[in-house]
């Protein structure tokens, strides 16, 4: 065989990299901008932005405006020079998370093709490079044309998804280019379309060959585990390499033979007495790093050491679903994660660190990656790992069926197996699964409906490759085909059979059914359910004016996605509210009652333990202001949904729930630590007016295995104007938690009027309002301009008694007892109307 012009080099220099990030020439040639540069990693909206091309995308109505953007083609160049041992060996340029149609030129040749931005490009381009001066450029296409030509050239048309048609806008035939879904819009989401580059961009000099992927896979004995490290390297030619890794102390080195392509290398090692990794709230979450060097090329990992199984078993019912770690059944408790801008550029670890510290703060120990989103980058895994936050993590397909030809497949195939590839060591990481209702979505459309037949078989072609790459890449974890779904090869409807798989519940949401339907279903793991509310007062300040306010102004629905969201907000609040005496008392309201809505479903979903095993409620975060389902607003700030949350995923836990013969209340324990545990439980019954009587105490073991009924309360033992108020403490004696019930919509009760007394003080080095009340007051929500969080909100005070709640800044900052005081604001249900 005829030897190539890089093969006949005989590079001796070690392993380098060149950064090629920074500036670049922004052009496009059809259009003359005032932006004449673009930082990369990043986003040509940015770029935009900072020249004063476009208005804030996010305010009012300017999504309209800036329409234009990603209608536009768009030209990325930058020059940078390399030095004779930047280029002494076998050359990489590696672009990673390139976004999204793109033709790579270096020094005026063309070096590549990009289009999906799920895919690690690394392109040889030895004997490319100069020494001196060099030109990388990147030419975008648009991206929903080229979609359109795909779908067009197509056998038979696949519909796309109804997301895109928020708000009137045209669709995009996004299903044909890999791309994030939502950027196109969704039912929550912006329509902006971003073009950039987000991750990696750098000419890399090997010796021989360059890492590739790094995989551990662990296999646990009663004292050790042991490791096996897989290593997969790119080699240019034949030769040997040195490939070292060291973790725990411990260091294997070898001397491995390559041959050109795909070199796949294994090496075990066993580490004694390990500290195994636990998720959130039970246990710690040590990690070793484990380095990995490859002829000078040295690359780090964190590993947690711990044994994973997702559990689906025949029983009783039907098959559980459920999470099991060192041995130990884990009730999954989170959300649902979509990324956390609609700019790309401002999606950095010190943003979704803080997202992620908020998720972890109120008990959470699992969040889905959503299938319309994207892959996160690797500091979110790196994060979830410290912090003890599994990963439900999709595929990227969602809600509209893909092409199943050849040429996708073999696009799709690389794809997978190089995120597989990236994320199979971390110990966050719990199940992969295929994609995100596009089962369902096969009886969604015309199209699909009318050959139902041919889009399951089209279907299965690419879920089948999904679950073989699964099973072949990191055959430890299990794969699921589909959320929601039955289970293997099951195309029946997983969204209102709850005997097995997951499920998605959204009667109440879009059927506009009453709260209590969540008691109607008990599933198995309800991994999508939600309930909308207007974002907080002060982010709607960000995006409109004094004339907007008002639900259904124009700006107030332009920043509702789900077609009549804002009006089913507020009818709603007609059935368990008085309603609100002015805009702003609307915006709480709204509030209270999201979080009224999913904590109905996850304290009865949670009193069926171990029934069902997982609640993950949509969604924790938005990607720019908007009303919407999330506990989170843009921006990070909790709204009451989120601290609501803290309490219904206490550990321990005590909730109310109507018994099914409507006569009687049951009161019912719920443990989800390691042991069992002893608690003493006290209800009252209290009068809006004050008085309060107690109508039970009593101590009881609460164990991990099952919730145990703790309590029963007839409900014609109330008055009129009672509700059930009851607290539990452990056997020290000291408080876990505080719980209400009303058993009548909270308009039917004559609220009185409340006054709320608070001061500050001082614990641990942390400000502390204190406050306290004379008349029973509901829903009291304490907030100041000052960025951070309470200990507490949405809480309920008697009079006589003193709640104190501990306020924490967000990403580190001081403040000072003054500063909070100067804007605090403390408001509660009596006061909405």
């Amino acid at each position: 065989m005829a030897r190539t012009a890089a093969a006949a080099l005989a590079p001796a220099a070690s392993y380098s990299e060149l950064d090629l990030s920074g500036d670049f020439a922004l052009s496009s040639p059809v259009r003359k901008l005032r932006a004449k540069t673009i930082t990369l990693p990043g986003d040509v909206h940015t770029a935009l932005l900072a020249a004063g091309d476009i208005p804030d995308p996010y305010f009012g109505e300017n999504e309209q405006a800036v329409m234009w953007v990603h209608d536009t083609p768009w030209n990325m160049e930058r020059r940078f020079t390399a030095g004779r041992a930047d280029i002494d060996g076998y050359l990489t340029l590696t672009l990673d998370n390139v976004d999204c149609i793109a033709t790579v030129f270096l020094n005026g040749e063309e070096v590549a093709r990009t289009q999906n931005q799920f895919i690690r490009y690394d392109i040889d381009v030895t004997g490319k490079v100069k020494v001196g001066t060099n030109t990388l450029r990147l030419e975008f296409a648009v991206t929903k044309d080229v979609a359109k030509a795909r779908y067009d050239a197509h056998p038979f048309p696949i519909p796309y998804t109804l997301n895109y048609l928020s708000n009137g806008l045209p669709g995009v035939h996004l299903n044909f280019v890999r791309k994030t879904a939502c950027h196109a819009g969704w039912d929550w989401g912006i329509r902006l379309m971003p073009t950039g580059v987000y991750g990696r961009i750098a000419l890399r000099k090997s010796r021989l060959a360059r890492q590739e992927s790094v995989q551990v896979s662990q296999a646990h004995g009663r004292s050790s585990v042991e490791l096996s490290i897989r290593t997969i390297v790119h080699a240019f030619a034949g030769g040997s390499v040195e490939l070292m890794h060291e973790i725990a102390g411990q260091k294997i080195a070898d001397k491995v033979v390559v041959r050109p392509g795909e070199n796949v290398f294994t090496h075990n090692l066993t580490v004694k007495n390990p500290r195994l990794w636990w998720p959130n709230g039970q246990g710690e979450q040590p990690l070793y790093e484990l380095w990995t060097t490859l002829d000078g090329e040295r690359t780090t990992r964190r590993v947690g050491l711990r044994k994973l199984e997702w559990i689906v078993e025949p029983d009783a019912i039907d098959h559980n679903f459920k999470v099991r770690v060192n041995g130990r059944d884990i009730t999954a408790m989170g959300a649902n994660w979509i990324p956390a801008d609609a700019i790309p550029s401002r999606i950095t670890p010190d943003v979704v660190r803080d997202l992620l510290e908020s998720a972890q703060a109120v008990n959470m120990n699992m969040l889905r990656v959503w299938g319309g989103g994207q892959y996160e980058p690797d500091y979110f895994y790196e994060l979830c790992d410290e912090l003890g936050i599994m990963v439900w993590q999709d595929f990227m397909f969602s809600c509209m069926s893909y092409p199943a030809d050849r040429e996708f497949l073999a696009d799709v195939r690389v794809e997978i197996t190089q995120q597989v590839r990236r994320l199979s060591h971390h110990a966050c990481l719990a199940l992969w699964c295929g994609d995100n209702e596009v089962i369902g979505s096969l009886g969604w459309y015309p199209e699909t409906r009318a050959n139902s037949k041919r889009f399951i078989a089209n279907y299965d072609r690419l879920n089948s490759m999904l679950g073989n790459i699964v099973e072949d890449e990191d055959p430890d974890r299990r794969f699921w085909p589909s959320s929601p779904s039955l289970g293997y090869m099951d195309f029946e409807d997983g969204w209102h059979k709850d005997t097995r798989g997951d499920m998605h519940y959204w009667s109440v949401w879009h059927e506009a059914k009453d709260f209590s339907a969540y008691r109607e279903v008990q599933p198995r793991f309800a991994s999508e359910f939600g309930f909308q509310s207007f974002t907080s007062m002060n982010v709607i300040e960000t995006f409109a004016n004094p004339e907007d306010l008002n639900p259904s102004s124009p700006v107030m629905e332009s920043h509702q996605r789900n077609a009549g969201g804002n009006a089913r907000i507020v009818e709603t609040m007609l059935r368990y509210f008085r309603f609100p005496s002015s805009f702003e008392n609307m915006v709480f309201l709204s509030q209270i009652q999201q979080g009224l809505a999913i904590k109905t479903a996850i304290e009865f979903w949670r009193s069926t333990k171990p029934r069902c095993m997982g609640t993950l409620y949509w969604q924790i975060n938005d990607t720019y202001p908007v009303h919407s389902w999330a506990s989170l607003d843009y921006g990070g700030q909790w709204k009451l949904l989120h601290y609501m949350a803290k309490r219904f995923f206490r550990p321990i836990n005590v909730v109310a729930v109507p018994e099914e013969d409507g006569q009687s209340i049951v009161l019912r324990g719920i443990n989800d630590t390691a042991a069992k545990a002893e608690i003493s439980l006290e209800v009252q019954a209290v009068d809006v007016g004050g008085k309060a009587r107690v109508v039970f105490t009593g101590r009881s073991q609460t164990s991990p295995d099952a919730a145990v009924d703790l309590a029963h309360i007839a409900l014609e033992d109330l008055r009129p104007g009672e509700f059930l108020f009851f607290s539990w403490r452990d056997k020290a004696g000291r408080l876990i938690g505080e719980n209400d019930y009303f058993p009548r919509a909270y308009k039917a009760y004559e609220i009185q009027p409340a006054k709320i007394v608070s001061r500050w003080e001082s614990a641990d080095g942390k400000p502390v309002l204190v406050l306290k009340s004379d008349k029973p007051a509901v829903f009291v929500t304490a907030t100041t301009d000052v960025p951070g969080h309470f200990s507490d909100n949405a809480v309920t005070l008697l009079p006589g008694r003193e709640t104190r709640l501990t306020f924490t800044p967000r990403r580190g900052a001081k403040v000072t007892q003054k500063a909070l005081a100067s804007s605090l604001k403390v408001r509660h249900l009596r006061e909405t109307y």
